[in-house]
């Protein structure tokens, strides 16, 4: 197993997400690896927590990364929110990303959860990828 290629899929997850002119019409520059302190935003994308399992094989090193985007609103209701997962939808699932180290096989959806938080009017959208790497 390598966890060597983390830090360069996160790095280019977040580049991508920064560079797409539709998400960023919709959220502007509040997308983050991790949320400022202070007030947050009405509405703002962050990544999230990441679950990594081996991959390797004969050829080489290689893992699975499963990592989530969140999506987080304090508007009513989930019509935004779901507007905003979509478009990272589309910028991440079988995306083209070039890593700094090692190589991005493949970029899949796995699920979405979207819920109230507890005791507020927040929704969260939370999105799971999952990405099959080699660093060889």
């Amino acid at each position: 197993m390598s966890y060597g290629v983390a830090a360069a899929l996160q790095t280019a997850v977040y580049q991508a997400l920064v560079a797409d002119a539709t998400l960023t019409g919709m959220v502007g520059s509040a997308i983050y690896d991790a949320a400022p302190t202070g007030t947050l935003p009405s509405l703002y994308v962050s990544l999230g927590p990441e679950d990594v399992t081996d991959a390797s094989d004969k050829t080489g090193a290689g893992a699975r990364h499963e990592f989530t985007v969140s999506v987080v609103a304090d508007t009513a209701g989930f019509l935004t929110a779901k507007q905003v997962a979509t478009a990272i939808s589309d910028v991440l699932v079988d995306a083209d990303l070039a890593l700094s180290r090692g190589v991005l096989v493949g970029l899949y959806f796995v699920s979405a959860k979207a819920r109230r938080v507890q005791d507020s009017d927040v929704r969260r959208i939370d999105l799971k990828f999952r990405a099959r790497v080699e660093d060889n």
